[in-house]
């Protein structure tokens, strides 16, 4: 019992003893736990405190920066206004130093003009001073007058009215002579500003021309590979090549040339179909009258096509709409006429391009120009086939198919045949005139050539005061030399307009003729 009673009391006191050591430690470990947040938290203030410190200390330092910089900036910014209004000052200086200097010559302008009043008050008085005595002085010459006509005539056979006469032609001749020195110095001037700028266009537009073609002639070639063959076209008894140039309206030519037939006609179709007809026969091997009769219409048909292709070909190229197939057609057929030995379809699509160029630099309509100048010689496609001019021809096909009214001008008006009525007319003159005289374009035979020649010559020296005329350069330019005692210089001019006017009536040329004069005073001595 009392062993259970210890061992009780021991285990009782030894609980009691834990628990009082698990109090002591809690309170050991709380106090333990304050002290040390204490300290932490007394570290922690004064961290706080420093880093305050340490910021305000920033604070102020940047503070202190941005002044110093503020003021640099503020020190900037007040020289540069000070500067902009010493500028306005002086700027507003110089305007009011202007302003004075308005002001002065204002003021000597009125002093000026009032002097100048007075001055012209001054002179219109003596002006009618100086106008009364000239009424004086007239009157008294003009009882002068009658007095030494009434002399005139008692010494004079004259009479009163055959004077005035004699004096009336004196005075027409002088006012010729006045009107064709007025007339000079006018043209002169004209060409001062016009020449230049119609130069440089029409330079402008040859440049860019630039169009390269070969003279036609009157006669085809047709290669042959062997030299027999002349004797099967020429056939038995020559009924082949009489076939052939009743069928075609062309002449054969066979003689000793070796390996070539010709073919001579001044119907450039008609020797087109003869030449395809021959090189398809020769092709062929068969060669009789039945069989030149069938290929003579089959080329015809292949011509006829080449044609509307050669005319819808053009149109094509110039970019021209709206054209009646006909009048394509019609086109297409020029590729076979010659003028000059000058392809017309060529020479018509040069045109069309030149009067484009023209019209563009001009501001005028440029697909109305190339229509113009595409069609004017649209008439020379049927001139062989209807009596009438190739101008008239093509003015009725125009009206025809409804083309405008200044294509229509422009079409009877490009040989002058009538007067231009718009600049599109003036432009396809240009045109043709350029496209037919530029270098190569034109070849002419030798007898119209020297009958040119001396017909210019013959028109200059057909004047009075001539004493010889040169034709020079192909026709293009006629020199004059005149005597110089008998034409003066104002004639020598009136001389050059009416050999120009002669030579445009009868004379047919292409291109234009430069008509020069030359009067030249020699005088000559011998020193001994």
């Amino acid at each position: 019992m009392h062993i259970f009673t210890a061992v009780k009391f021991n285990f009782s006191t030894l609980l009691v003893g834990m628990f009082l050591a698990a109090v002591v430690g809690y309170l050991i470990g709380y106090f333990l736990r304050k002290l040390i947040s204490q300290y932490q938290l007394k570290e922690a203030e004064a961290r706080k405190i420093k880093i305050i410190e340490e910021a305000e200390q920033e604070a102020q330092n940047r503070f202190k920066a941005a002044v110093v910089e503020g003021k640099e900036q503020v020190l900037v910014e007040k020289e540069k206004v000070e500067k902009e209004v010493q500028a306005k000052r002086e700027e507003l200086r110089d305007q009011q130093r202007r302003m004075h200097k308005k002001e002065d010559e204002l003021r000597l302008s009125k002093v000026s003009l009032v002097d100048f009043e007075k001055q012209l008050a001054a002179r219109m008085k003596e002006a009618e001073k100086t106008k009364q005595s000239g009424l004086d002085e007239k009157s008294r010459y003009e009882a002068l007058a009658q007095e030494e006509m009434k002399k005139l005539e008692i010494i004079s056979s004259f009479t009163a009215e055959q004077a005035i006469e004699e004096i009336k032609a004196k005075v027409v001749d002088l006012a010729h002579l006045d009107a064709a020195k007025e007339v000079k110095k006018i043209e002169e001037n004209a060409k001062n500003n016009a020449e230049e700028e119609a130069k440089k266009i029409i330079t402008m537009a040859v440049q860019r021309l630039a169009s390269d073609s070969v003279a036609e002639s009157t006669v085809s070639v047709v290669a042959l590979s062997d030299d027999s063959i002349k004797g099967r076209i020429i056939g038995r008894e020559g009924r082949n090549i009489r076939a052939l140039e009743q069928a075609t309206g062309v002449d054969l030519i066979i003689d000793d040339t070796p390996g070539a037939v010709i073919l001579s006609g001044f119907d450039p179709i008609r020797r087109e179909v003869a030449r395809l007809t021959l090189e398809q026969l020769i092709l062929d091997g068969r060669i009789h009258p039945g069989k030149i009769e069938e290929v003579v219409a089959k080329c015809r048909k292949e011509v006829a096509s080449q044609t509307r292709k050669a005319g819808e070909q053009a149109v094509m190229e110039l970019e021209v709409d709206n054209i009646n197939t006909e009048m394509v057609h019609m086109l297409g057929r020029l590729k076979y006429r010659t003028s000059y030995t000058q392809n017309v379809l060529e020479h018509v699509k040069e045109v069309a391009r030149v009067c484009g160029f023209l019209a563009a630099e001009l501001g005028l309509d440029v697909q109305l120009a190339k229509r113009a100048g595409l069609l004017h010689d649209i008439g020379k496609s049927i001139d062989r086939q209807t009596d009438g001019t190739h101008t008239q021809l093509g003015v009725d096909v125009a009206k025809r198919f409804n083309e405008h009214k200044y294509v229509v001008n422009a079409i009877g008006a490009h040989h002058e045949d009538i007067e231009p009525e718009s600049l599109y007319a003036v432009l396809v003159i240009a045109g043709d005139t350029i496209s037919a005289s530029r270098p190569g374009a034109r070849r002419e035979m030798l007898e119209t050539y020297v009958k040119r020649m001396t017909k210019l010559e013959e028109i200059g020296d057909s004047f009075k005061g001539v004493e010889k005329t040169y034709a020079i350069q192909a026709g293009r330019e006629v020199r004059i030399v005149v005597v110089p005692d008998i034409a003066t210089d104002e004639e020598s001019n009136m001389l050059a307009k009416k050999v120009a006017r002669r030579i445009e009536k009868e004379v047919t040329y292409p291109g234009e003729v430069k008509i020069t004069v030359i009067r030249e005073t020699r005088f000559t001595d011998v020193a001994h």
